[in-house]
């Protein structure tokens, strides 16, 4: 992975622990995590019509997403709203490319060498070591859940992002899709409250949406040129931003051991570009 490559993934890793705080910080975790989508929609729709479509091949790749990404989001609003975010953010972020690292060896034959193996390891067990403690049992249930969703999400996505020729397009029409289709699973499962609450909170969604979209699509432009697995695990150091932003911005706590966790990320990012 390349240092130009390296640093636009750091800076994903920045827009998306500063959405998902905004998505905790609502009072409505359901409600915001619907309103964040469809931000990141309209952002999304209102830039691909501008840009070449992708290639009709990853087509099916991008409807399997938006689908997959119903499960994101419910999982999201339950575990912010049963959990912190220096909890939950970490076990849904830190599961998720340990599984990409093993499909990604077995099923798409992208073996990392010694090194990079290593520093997948200890980001890993960095980021896992921020969600030690005692935690609502319904907060562990939804973030490990969502763990799942994000490594089945982050193959199909790399894969039908390779497969477009074009890959920031790729994630701009997965935004629009996926605001589609969580505005119609919203609707059905909170009916009018979704459009009354965009309409007093639209500016805030768009704001969100917008470093959601950002924050992907830099991550699937670098899946074309790096190997997913690095991507995925580099894409996790997301929670030291999300801990110090809610230490801020939350109140939450920066614990001793929280800061040596992040100690563990630090050393494996080191890893990763030995």
């Amino acid at each position: 992975m390349t240092l130009p490559v390296t640093l636009a993934v750091l800076g994903a890793a920045l827009l998306h622990a500063t959405w998902n705080v905004l998505v905790k910080a609502g009072g409505d975790k359901q409600l915001e995590t619907i309103n964040i989508a469809l931000g990141s929609g309209a952002v999304g729709l209102a830039v691909a019509l501008f840009v070449p479509a992708p290639a009709q091949a990853s087509w099916p790749w991008l409807v399997s997403s938006a689908l997959v990404h119903i499960l994101y989001f419910a999982f999201l609003a339950g575990a912010y709203r049963w959990g912190d975010l220096s909890y939950a953010y970490p076990v849904m972020r830190g599961g998720g490319p340990m599984i990409v690292a093993l499909v990604g060896a077995l099923a798409l034959g992208e073996v990392l060498p010694l090194p990079e193996t290593i520093g997948v390891l200890l980001i890993c067990a960095g980021v896992l070591a921020f969600a030690t403690g005692r935690h609502d049992p319904r907060a562990t249930a939804f973030a490990l859940g969502n763990a799942g969703v994000i490594a089945a999400y982050t193959l199909i996505d790399a894969q039908g992002a390779r497969l477009s020729g074009a890959p920031v397009s790729y994630a701009l029409w997965f935004f629009a899709l996926n605001g589609l289709v969580i505005l119609l699973y919203g609707v059905a499962r909170r009916g009018a409250a979704v459009p009354a609450y965009w309409r007093a909170n639209w500016r805030r969604a768009v704001f969100g949406g917008s470093f959601a979209v950002a924050a992907y699509g830099i991550a699937l432009w670098a899946m074309t040129r790096a190997p997913v697995a690095l991507v995925a695990v580099l894409r996790e150091t997301a929670v030291i931003f999300g801990a110090v932003i809610a230490h801020f911005v939350l109140k939450e706590k920066l614990t001793r051991r929280r800061l040596i966790a992040t100690g563990a990320v630090m050393l494996g990012l080191v890893a990763l570009k030995l």
